[in-house]
């Protein structure tokens, strides 16, 4: 079972979500939480799988939640809940640890799916969406700087498969670009989060962008 937690201000949106993951065997909604501090709380106290997270809540909100809950040992798979694609607070919460983010008014029938991926530790957002977010909130040169400076550390293999990765390629999508077998891919990846400092593919795809390996155009 992939254990969910819902957290909005809004509980009305915490039921119509728990109806519609409820629909689905393996999902279990653990419970709910309504401002950033009870979501810390509960995550603490559940150990839920997956975190669907509310961007915009009173008292702390979703990105101050977000970057604690990052910061806890074993965090959960968090993915920010949004009304807007554009979102520079989606941006941030990405940079804090989270997976991606999710459009409040996403199909009911592709919420399931979507927790599924993210469970499997696969970034919920598109390369498409991805290079739209990036440009509009591009970092300052500090970040460059810094981004570029860890990248340079890196061999030239393990260089392709995070441009790869900020492609938004699968592991087998990887394998099969680069000539390599999915569990070889697998291991480049691991190394690659350790290397530099990330804790998930979403925080390393956003390096690879701050670095230029991939245009923002």
């Amino acid at each position: 079972m992939i254990r969910v937690l819902l957290v909005d201000d809004e509980r009305m949106v915490c039921a119509h979500l728990r109806a519609i993951l409820s629909r689905a065997d393996d999902l279990e909604v653990v419970g709910e939480a309504y401002d950033g501090a009870e979501a810390v709380e509960a995550i603490v106290r559940l150990s839920p799988d997956v975190v669907l997270m509310d961007i915009r809540m009173p008292g702390v909100d979703g990105l101050a939640a977000t970057e604690r809950a990052c910061a806890l040992p074993g965090p959960p798979t968090i993915i920010m809940l949004t009304t807007f694609d554009l979102d520079e607070y989606a941006v941030r919460a990405m940079r804090a640890g989270a997976f991606g983010f999710l459009l409040k008014d996403t199909d009911p029938e592709d919420l399931a799916g979507v927790v599924r991926v993210a469970a499997e530790g696969h970034a919920v957002i598109s390369p498409a969406m991805a290079r739209r977010l990036f440009s509009a909130f591009a970092p300052g040169e500090p970040a460059r700087r810094a981004a570029r400076a860890l990248v340079a550390g890196l061999s030239e293999r393990e260089t392709e498969v995070l441009t790869c990765l900020a492609e938004g390629l699968s592991n087998a999508g990887i394998g099969a670009r680069l000539f390599l077998s999915e569990t070889t891919v697998k291991g480049y990846v691991s190394r690659l989060l350790a290397k530099l400092g990330c804790a998930n593919r979403t925080q390393a795809a956003l390096l690879a962008y701050d670095a230029g390996l991939v245009s923002r155009e």
